[in-house]
């Protein structure tokens, strides 16, 4: 539950339990509830912080005023900066179109952009953030894009795929995701596109800013692109769209299967469980069906490098259709 009500004098435990069910948080995404207070229950709320918590909590654990996170704040002699700072000082050292250099000023960037998302995701509960972004969306395209793009260099260095780079870098991948844009929504661009018949090249741009900023569809992209290029006067999009994906998920799989030597009818079969499962199991004997056949003579260790090699492409191949196909092979 997202926002709570109250319309009674709630006190002690009674006022925790309803305050909590609604203040359960979600990942770094819900990280707060919204609650609606039509009584004055400041003193009782602290009253039970200190009763069942910390007696000095009573004023951390409520948020600040929609002013103070857009417009900033001081805590006793800190000056603690608002969203607004935080976004002028963003335009003012990472002007789109500007390639971001060194290794410092990308980590500057990673921090400064991670701090705007937070504050965002706070701000969007507030009904007089909305018209105030600063950031226009195709702004806000753009540098998820570069952050994504960092995101995705800072990870090569770093064997474990974990949103913590290192001690100083700390990813907000789960509020990029939070605004993540869908197939539908580029469809419904090229559709767009295609009723314009395929003149309006602004349009084109948007669609590749809106991909680039999106972590789901940067690997569909060239999938996005060539469908996009095949579009005649007579393209029925949703149709044509649905007979081309299934084609191409056909089409990729086979090519996996033939590199790899895999078992035909059992990686189809490990395939469409995945997609009805809506993940790749990696555990039990339909992973190991799927292998070839080796020599006993083979040496010591290759069966297991060869499933994980399979285990990856058949994993990134789930993670490019998933999303975009319900279809079984």
């Amino acid at each position: 539950m997202n926002t709570l009500w109250v319309d009674k004098n709630l006190r002690y435990h009674g006022l925790l339990q309803a305050f909590s069910r609604t203040n359960r948080i979600l990942n770094s995404i819900k990280t707060f509830g919204n609650i609606v207070c039509f009584r004055n229950l400041e003193k009782a709320t602290n009253e039970a912080i200190a009763l069942f918590g910390d007696k000095e909590a009573g004023g951390i654990v409520l948020l600040k005023t929609y002013s103070d996170y857009y417009f900033g704040y001081k805590d006793d002699d800190k000056e603690v900066h608002g969203y607004k700072w935080f976004v002028e000082q963003l335009l003012d050292k990472y002007p789109i179109g500007n390639p971001i250099i060194s290794e410092q000023a990308k980590k500057d960037f990673i921090k400064l952009y991670g701090a705007i998302l937070r504050l965002r995701n706070i701000l969007t509960a507030f009904d007089d953030f909305e018209g105030n972004e600063i950031l226009t969306e195709r702004d806000t395209q753009d540098y998820h894009s570069i952050y994504i793009d960092l995101y995705n260099e800072f990870r090569k260095t770093d064997e474990v795929e974990k949103e913590v780079i290192n001690d100083d870098l700390v990813f907000e991948m789960e509020l990029i995701k939070q605004v993540e844009i869908n197939i539908d929504y580029i469809l419904e661009l090229i559709k767009k596109y295609h009723k314009d018949h395929i003149k309006n090249k602004e349009i084109l741009v948007d669609i590749n800013k809106a991909i680039d900023a999106s972590l789901e569809l940067r690997n569909k992209k060239d999938l996005i692109l060539q469908f996009i290029s095949s579009l005649d006067a007579h393209t029925i999009i949703d149709e044509e769209w649905q007979k081309y994906i299934e084609a191409k998920k056909r089409q990729e799989l086979e090519e996996i299967i033939k590199q790899e030597n895999l078992n035909h009818d059992e990686a189809i079969k490990f395939i469409n469980n995945a997609f009805h499962n809506g993940f790749i199991s990696t555990t039990g004997i339909a992973l190991a069906n799927v292998l070839p056949p080796l020599s006993r003579f083979s040496p010591s260790g290759e069966r297991s490098q060869k499933r994980a090699s399979v285990l990856i492409k058949l994993t990134q191949f789930f993670e490019r259709f998933f999303t975009i196909s319900n279809k079984d092979i």
